[in-house]
């Protein structure tokens, strides 16, 4: 979890929706630890000023899954990188497709001219502080 930028670690839900509001952006998303189940984590989605919250676990075989809307086949992923990968695509039980992640301040940056992913290059992110300060674009969240 730590390799991935868009991880902002032990942060409030409301510090969270505090960077997802700033970005401002629809599809701005990050990820956080629960403060109500350890071992647990929460893909924090901005979406027409609304903040969603889908919790993030490991199965007991090891894979990653995320609770999404009700009817929604229950996808398993080998990494949570694999995980986000598929949210970024419409259509997959959660709310808007992951756009545009905000990268938690000091997390590394993916190498130069990749955008820490295969393909395409993706538009640039927002990037804000855990204080709510100034943002500034950087690439996709590397792979882990």
């Amino acid at each position: 979890m730590e390799s991935l930028p868009v991880y902002h670690g032990n942060i409030t839900r409301e510090a969270g929706e505090k960077l997802l509001l700033a970005s401002g952006v629809d599809g701005s998303y990050l990820l956080r630890d629960s403060e109500s189940i350890p071992g647990v984590y929460c893909l924090c989605v901005l979406h027409q000023g609304y903040v969603y919250t889908y919790r993030v676990s490991k199965t007991e075989s090891g894979s990653w899954s995320a609770e999404t809307a009700p009817g929604v086949h229950r996808r398993l992923f080998r990494k949570v990188h694999n995980l986000l990968t598929a949210f970024q695509k419409p259509d997959q039980g959660i709310v808007t497709a992951l756009r545009h992640p905000v990268v938690a301040e000091g997390r590394a940056k993916p190498p130069a001219g990749t955008c820490g992913a295969r393909g395409p290059r993706r538009p640039a992110p927002t990037r804000v502080a855990r204080d709510g300060g100034a943002a500034e674009a950087s690439c996709n969240f590397a792979t882990g």
